[in-house]
C-alpha cells in the first residue's frame, strides 16, 4: 500500500475544498472528450436534436461514471486491472484481452487520424482560408501529429495530467463564459435534461415526401445534408453515446494511471496476494479511505463533462440549429467561430485558441492511452510471452498509433485526388465504425465484467453496493443494446462477421500461446 500521507489526508478531511486536489486522472478522461465530444458532437447534435438531447447525455455520464468508478474501486482494493481478471474468464486463458488487443490496434490509429484532422482543419482554416476544401487541412494533421507524437515519446504520465489539466480549467472558463454570451433558453435547457422524447432529426434534414398532380407520390432530399438524413438516428445518437464521457479504451487506461497517482493497492503491478479479509482493521479502514479517491476524481470528472455538453448543445441550439448548419471535421472552423461571433468579433481569436488548445489535449492524451492499454496488457500475460520490457511496448505502441493514423490521413488525401472529389471524406464517417465498439459495446463489456470480478475477488465487506451494481448492471444492457443494433443499422451483417472473426482469432491465439508457453514450462522442468 502507498506509504503517501497528503492524498490520504485530503481525503479524510471534512473541508471539501480539499478534496480537490485529488482531481488529476479525472482530468485526463475530461480532457479526452472535450476535444471531440464537445467541441464537435455535442454543438452537432444540439444543432440537429436540440436541447432534447440532454437527457441522454445525462443518463451517458451517470452510467458511464458508475462503470469508471466501479473498476477504479477494483484496482484500488486489490491492485488487479481489469485485464488481469479477465484472464480468469471460461476459455482459453486470456482470449478477450488479445481481442481488445486486436481491437485496439485498428481503432487507435483511426481516432489519432480524427483529431489530427480536426486539428489540421483549425490550422488550415486560421493560416490558409482560401484553400478550403483541397486537403490543405489533412497536410497540416500530418504535421501536427509528427509533433505530438514526439512530445508522447519523451513524455509521460505526469506531463500528461499537468497538461490536461491545464486544457480543462482554461476550457472550462471559455465556454462558461460563452453560455452567458450565447442567452440560450433557460428553462428549455433545463427541461432537455428531464426529456423523455426520443430525438429525431428536424424537418431540414429529412427527406420530403412529396405528391405530383397525377398522384404520383416522390422523395425530395434534403439540399446540404443528404448524408445526414441517409445515416440512421440510432447511429447518430450511438456515436454521441461513444464519445460523451470517454471510451472504453479511455477507462481501462484510467485504471492504469491509478498506479502513477499509487491510491490503495493500485501501485501494485500484480494483483495482492493477500485476501482483502487477512489484512488487520486498520488497513482496511485505509483501503475504504483510499475509495474515496476515485469518487471525488470521476465525480468531478463527469460534471466537468456535463458542463461542456450542455454549454456546447446550447450553442448548437441556438446558432447552428436555427442557421441549418451542422458541424463536422471538414467545417469545424466556420461553423464552430459562429458560437463567438453572434456575441462579438474580437472573441474569434480565442475561442480558436481555446478549441485548438482542447483538440490538441486530446490528441495528445489518446496517443498516451494506447501505451497505458499495451502495459496492461503485458502485465496480464506471463513475461515470457510479452518479452517484458515495458519501455520498448511504449515505443512501439506510439510509433503504431502515429503512424497508423498518418496512413489514414495519407489514404484520405489520396482519395479525393484519384476521385477528384471537392473535399475529403468526412473523417466523422470514417470515426463511427470504430466508435461503436470502443465508446458503445466496449462500455456494455467492461459493465458486465465489472461486477462479475467485484463478485468473485472482493471480500463481503468491500463488495460493490447494491446500487452501484445494478447502475452497471443497467448501464451494460443499454450499451450493448444500442452498440449492436448501431452496428446492424451502419454495417449490416459485415460488422458482426468482423467481430466473430476477431473473436475467432483471438481464442486460437491464445490457445496457440498457451500451448507452447505449457511445452516451454515442461521443457524447463525437464
Amino acid at each position: 500500500m502507498s506509504s503517501c500521507r497528503k492524498p490520504l489526508d485530503a481525503l479524510t478531511s471534512r473541508n471539501p475544498a480539499s478534496w480537490l486536489t485529488i482531481f488529476g486522472p479525472g482530468a485526463i478522461i475530461a480532457s479526452l472528450t472535450i476535444g471531440s465530444g464537445e467541441l464537435i458532437f455535442s454543438s452537432r447534435g444540439g444543432a440537429l436534436f436540440g436541447y432534447q438531447l440532454l437527457s441522454l447525455f445525462l443518463l451517458v455520464c451517470v452510467f458511464k461514471w458508475a462503470l469508471v468508478f466501479t473498476t477504479a474501486r477494483h484496482m484500488i482494493l486489490t491492485g488487479a486491472h481489469p485485464f488481469q481478471r479477465w484472464m480468469d474468464l471460461p476459455g482459453p486463458r486470456g482470449w478477450l484481452p488479445l481481442v481488445f488487443l486486436l481491437l485496439a490496434i485498428v481503432s487507435f490509429p483511426v481516432w489519432v487520424s480524427f483529431h489530427a484532422g480536426t486539428l489540421g482543419t483549425l490550422a488550415s482554416g486560421l493560416l490558409h482560408p482560401q484553400t478550403s476544401g483541397t486537403g490543405t487541412h489533412l497536410l497540416w494533421g500530418m504535421v501536427i501529429l509528427l509533433v505530438v507524437i514526439g512530445l508522447t515519446l519523451t513524455g509521460g504520465y505526469k506531463r500528461l495530467e499537468k497538461l490536461q489539466l491545464l486544457f480543462v480549467l482554461l476550457m472550462l472558463l471559455a465556454v462558461t463564459v460563452s453560455l452567458f454570451l450565447v442567452h440560450p433558453e433557460w428553462m428549455d435547457l433545463l427541461a432537455g435534461f428531464a426529456n423523455v422524447t426520443p430525438p429525431d432529426y428536424p424537418g431540414w434534414i429529412t427527406p420530403s415526401v412529396l405528391e405530383n398532380w397525377l398522384g404520383v407520390r416522390y422523395t425530395t432530399p434534403p439540399e446540404f445534408y443528404s448524408e445526414i438524413s441517409e445515416r440512421p438516428v440510432w447511429v447518430e445518437l450511438s456515436t454521441y453515446v461513444g464519445v460523451i464521457g470517454g471510451s472504453g479504451y479511455d477507462y481501462l487506461a484510467y485504471v492504469t494511471y491509478l498506479r502513477d497517482k499509487q491510491w490503495g493497492l493500485a501501485s501494485n503491478e500484480q494483483p495482492n496476494p493477500v485476501p482483502l479479509d487477512a489484512h488487520d482493521e486498520t488497513a482496511r479502514t485505509r483501503l475504504r479511505q483510499w475509495c474515496r479517491a476515485p469518487l471525488i476524481d470521476c465525480t468531478l470528472s463527469f460534471t466537468i463533462v456535463l458542463l461542456f455538453s450542455a454549454v456546447f448543445v446550447a450553442c448548437g441550439t441556438e446558432i447552428l440549429g436555427t442557421a441549418h448548419n451542422v458541424p463536422d471535421g471538414n467545417n469545424l472552423l466556420n461553423l464552430q467561430a459562429e458560437f463567438v461571433e453572434a456575441t462579438s468579433q474580437w472573441l474569434r481569436p480565442f475561442y480558436f485558441v481555446g478549441a485548438f488548445l482542447a483538440l490538441f489535449g486530446t490528441l495528445y492524451g489518446t496517443i498516451e492511452v494506447a501505451p497505458a492499454v499495451m502495459r496492461e496488457i503485458q502485465n496480464a500475460f506471463p513475461r515470457s510471452a510479452t518479452g517484458g520490457d515495458p519501455g520498448k511496448t511504449r515505443r512501439i505502441t506510439i510509433l503504431w498509433v502515429g503512424i497508423g493514423g498518418m496512413l489514414v490521413l495519407i489514404g484520405n488525401l489520396t482519395w479525393q485526388h484519384i476521385t477528384g472529389a471537392s473535399k475529403p471524406t468526412a473523417l466523422i464517417a470514417i470515426l463511427t465504425p470504430a466508435n461503436l465498439f470502443t465508446g458503445v459495446l466496449a462500455c456494455g463489456i467492461i459493465c458486465i465484467l465489472s461486477c462479475w470480478a467485484d463478485r468473485r475477488y472482493l471480500a463481503s465487506p468491500f463488495k460493490t453496493p447494491l446500487l452501484l451494481t445494478l447502475l452497471n448492471a443497467v448501464a451494460a444492457i443499454l450499451f450493448i443494446a444500442l452498440g449492436i443494433k448501431a452496428y446492424w443499422d451502419h454495417s449490416g451483417r459485415m460488422a458482426f462477421l468482423i467481430l466473430a472473426c476477431t473473436i475467432a482469432a483471438a481464442w486460437l491465439g491464445v490457445e496457440v500461446l498457451n500451448r507452447r508457453l505449457a511445452k516451454r514450462s515442461a521443457d524447463s522442468n525437464d
